[in-house]
């Protein structure tokens, strides 16, 4: 429009669009022998993008500038360089690159490489790098690198099945992996090796593959000559960090008894830990110091902290956001730490906690309402992906754009979600998919009881696991929805498996207990193309052509089947991978999605379009 300013033609738009164009920071990472040297992300340009700060002077300037977007990216202990990703338009196969901090050209990080899928990255301060590579001839591989101009990358590392980097140490003589070597893709083992790849100590809970527990590496001390390593745990049935010293054997666990999961985070000068607690769909933090007799909280709103990090002085930054209100970087100094130029994104309505008795115990899911208008609602149930990830009280303007033209959002934390203790996230096995639908059901009926939800306006719809679940839902429970909208979705187990990158090739083989040749009945009952002619409902589809997750190939093989009996669906594909980190691309699909559903449910028109 012309004569008008940017920020007054923003204003000008609907808030669901405000929601998706708002520029918007990630959490600062800092350089860690550099504390004013950071590196954030951001959407300022409308394509998510890497961007350097360096605190003491006030600049930024954006580091990548990419038509489809980059969001991985490490800073080097020193600060005087950042690593970044550098895949093809989001297919994840690629090199590292590096970047002088100050700005320069782009050199590969470790030349000697060839292109694969990252399995974890660990810098040293010698300049070496640890690097995973994961890529389907190899399985997974990793290598030390030497500082630029020192020596070609050597191997110290390799197996068929999925592993990555954990940690590096401080003087950078001990390295943490993750494995999976004993075919349980969803409970890692560690194994801390010296530089020439020789083991100092391993560490299992899995026994063999014969128990599921799983392991992380949350972090070496960051003091030299401390060789302690922080690790997360599922021993008590949900996840808790212990300080393990792979050196001498010993494991000290930790009186940390908040309910729910635990993570934690070495302060700067290893002296306390950073707690990170995520308890039915919100988040708060705690200082723990080792000998204490129990954390002390750092206070931050109620919500969802999706990021924390101490800095030198003591202080805590966090992102922080809720349903209602927008993220922001804040510290328990009171300060807004990084607050990006231009329009704020519109509140949303806050959202409010159900919990459903289902097959396998309570479920939880969390309920946006319009502000005004009784019910019942034409109602959304926005699925989550994952499947091990969970919906929280956290700023979503996908779910606050369906609010604001008059549809209750619904999400469910499913079997097979975070956050509710390992037997909630483990029990989707061998019934994959199936599993989820059931809670998905229960809390339908619940909606519908309630008077809550229309039962003749139902929508199922989602992205990546949530997208799967969706057809597979639609096939399988024919007559409970009115429409379905599934974002990059797996659509064709048995083709998707053979497609996908390696890992999730180890994922499937975990969650179904082998290949589509050794238990191809598992894979039929838990494909939605083996329901796709049950299906009664019209069906929205979009997908990445470049997506390396949910590949197109098994996608069209769904939409060939719809198609050829005439069901009604319509499909949209982008020049993209997994999802889009351009912002008008998001915008688009929100809109279309909108769209679709406002045409066959009736309604009004989509806000904007």
């Amino acid at each position: 429009m012309e004569g008008m300013s940017e920020s007054e033609n923003v204003s000008t738009m609907p808030e669901w669009e405000q929601r998706f164009r708002a520029p918007r920071v990630s959490l600062p990472d800092w350089a860690e022998d550099a504390p004013d040297r950071s590196l954030f992300v951001s959407n300022a340009t409308g394509t998510y993008e890497l961007y350097a700060w360096d605190r003491a002077g006030g600049q930024q300037r954006q580091v990548t500038d990419r038509p489809n977007g980059t969001t991985d990216g490490v800073l080097t202990p020193d600060g005087e360089a950042i690593w970044w990703f550098s895949d093809t338009d989001g297919d994840e196969f690629g090199v590292w690159m590096r970047q002088p901090f100050g700005g320069g050209e782009d050199e590969p990080a470790a030349p000697g490489l060839a292109p694969s899928y990252p399995a974890g990255l660990a810098i040293g301060r010698d300049g070496s790098a640890v690097i995973g590579r994961s890529t389907d001839e190899d399985g997974t591989t990793i290598h030390l690198v030497p500082a630029p101009g020192s020596g070609e990358a050597v191997e110290i590392y390799r197996h068929r099945e999925s592993a990555g980097v954990g940690d590096l140490s401080y003087d950078g003589t001990l390295i943490a992996l993750e494995h999976t070597e004993h075919g349980d893709a969803m409970h890692s083992a560690l194994r801390v090796v010296r530089p020439d790849g020789s083991t100092v100590a391993e560490l299992d809970d899995t026994e063999g593959g014969t128990k599921e527990l799983g392991l992380a590496v949350l972090g070496f001390a960051p003091v030299a000559g401390d060789p302690r390593l922080l690790v997360g745990h599922q021993r008590r049935g949900r996840w808790e960090p212990m300080i393990w010293d792979p050196v001498a054997g010993t494991e000290t666990a930790l009186p940390v008894d908040l309910p729910g999961d635990v993570g934690a985070e070495w302060y700067p000068d290893g002296s306390a830990l950073l707690i990170e607690h995520s308890f039915e769909a919100r988040s708060e933090l705690w200082r723990y110091e080792p000998g204490a007799a129990e954390p002390v909280r750092v206070e931050t709103p109620a919500g969802t902290v999706s990021g924390a990090t101490a800095r030198p002085d003591g202080t805590v930054e966090y992102l922080w956001s809720s349903a209602a209100q927008p993220p922001v970087v804040r510290s328990t100094s009171g300060a807004v730490v990084l607050d990006p130029p231009g329009a704020k994104a519109p509140a949303s309505v806050a959202v409010e906690d159900a919990w459903v008795e289902g097959p396998g115990g309570r479920i939880h899911a969390l309920v946006q309402k319009p502000a005004t208008g009784d019910g019942p609602f034409p109602t959304v149930f926005e699925i989550h992906g994952g499947p091990t990830w969970h919906d929280s009280d956290a700023f979503a303007s996908g779910p606050a754009a369906w609010v604001d033209h008059g549809f209750a959002v619904v999400r469910v934390n499913y079997r097979g979600s975070t956050g509710y203790g390992r037997a909630w996230t483990d029990a989707l096995k061998h019934r994959v998919g199936l599993i989820e639908l059931e809670d998905i059901a229960a809390v339908r009926d619940w909606s519908v009881k309630s008077g809550l939800a229309d039962p003749q306006r139902l929508v199922l719809a989602g992205g990546s696991w949530g997208g799967y679940l969706t057809l597979l839902g639609l096939g399988t429970q024919p007559d409970a929805w009115a429409l379905g909208l599934a974002a990059v979705p797996v659509a064709d187990y048995v083709t998707a498996y053979h497609d996908e990158m390696e890992a999730l090739k180890a994922m499937d083989r975990t969650l179904l207990g082998g290949t589509p040749e050794e238990v191809p009945e598992r894979f039929e009952v838990s494909s939605p193309l083996t329901y796709v002619d049950a299906v009664r409902a019209p069906v929205y589809i979009s997908a990445g052509v470049n997506d390396p997750r949910c590949p197109i190939r098994q996608v069209e093989n769904y939409v060939d089947r719809l198609a050829a009996r005439g069901a009604v669906h319509e499909v949209y594909r982008y020049d993209a991978g997994h999802g889009s980190l351009v912002v008008e691309e998001r915008i688009k699909q929100v809109r279309l999605e909108l769209e679709f559903a406002l045409k066959h449910l009736g309604g009004g028109d989509v806000l904007g379009a």
